[in-house]
């Protein structure tokens, strides 16, 4: 995945709705939960419907948001859980952690890191 991220500013507007703060739908938001959404494997269709109104974009946010956090996490995870199983020697278990992350995470840049972490387990 080449392009930047624009989870920053979509965790400022996650803080915003928490604090019970409206979400107002100008051009420069709307452009960015598109982005956003793509870049967690959201559909453009999923992202037209996410912007039609303030509450369908707070939904919209929710989604983005919990896409980066469960994916972080479960990455996060594998990564020292493989950590520790190789230096234990468990090549194999710690391949299996990151084939584990495959077959769930849709976030392309979170898929991209586990497989950067797999083929390394490969050489």
């Amino acid at each position: 995945m080449s392009e930047e991220t624009d989870w920053e500013e979509v965790r400022e507007l996650a803080e915003q709705l928490e604090r019970g703060q409206p979400l107002e739908l100008t051009a420069s938001v709307c452009d960015l939960l598109r982005r956003a959404a793509r870049q967690v494997a959201l559909s453009d269709d999923d992202a037209a419907q996410g912007i039609r109104s303030p509450s369908d974009a707070a939904t919209l946010v929710a989604t983005i948001s919990r896409r980066i956090r469960v994916g972080s996490r479960r990455l996060s995870r594998a990564i020292v859980d493989a950590s520790r199983r190789q230096e234990a020697g468990d090549i194999q278990g710690a391949r299996k952690l990151f084939e584990d992350v495959l077959a769930v995470e849709v976030v392309p840049l979170y898929r991209e890191i586990a497989q950067t972490q797999l083929n390394a387990l490969e050489d």
